[in-house]
C-alpha cells in the first residue's frame, strides 16, 4: 500500500504542477478555461486518493499522526509531494 501511495503522490504532484505552471496560465493569459477544467478534475480526483490512502496507512499504523500531518502539508506545497516521497520508508 505504500508503494501505491508513493505512485499517487508522486501523480498528484506532477498534476498540482501542471494545474498552476500550464493549465491557470493558459485560461488567464490565453482564455483557455477547459485547461483549467480538465487538469483540475484530474488533480482533484488524484488528491482525494491521495487523502483516502494516507488516512487508510494511518489507520493501519503504517504511518504515525505527526507524519500524516506531514504528508498532508507537503500534498499543499508546489514540489511537496516530491519532497514527501523521499522521506516516506519501505520495508
Amino acid at each position: 500500500m505504500i508503494e501505491l501511495f508513493k505512485k499517487v503522490a508522486f501523480w498528484e504532484g506532477v498534476s498540482y504542477l501542471v494545474l498552476l505552471f500550464v493549465a491557470m496560465p493558459m485560461k488567464y493569459l490565453a482564455g483557455y478555461a477547459m485547461a483549467v477544467r480538465v487538469v483540475g478534475m484530474a488533480h482533484g480526483v488524484l488528491f482525494v486518493l491521495f487523502c483516502v490512502i494516507l488516512a487508510d496507512l494511518l489507520r493501519r499504523k503504517d504511518f504515525t499522526l505527526g507524519f500524516a500531518g506531514f504528508a498532508f502539508l507537503m500534498s499543499l506545497l508546489p514540489f511537496g509531494t516530491f519532497v514527501l516521497e523521499g522521506k516516506i520508508k519501505t520495508s
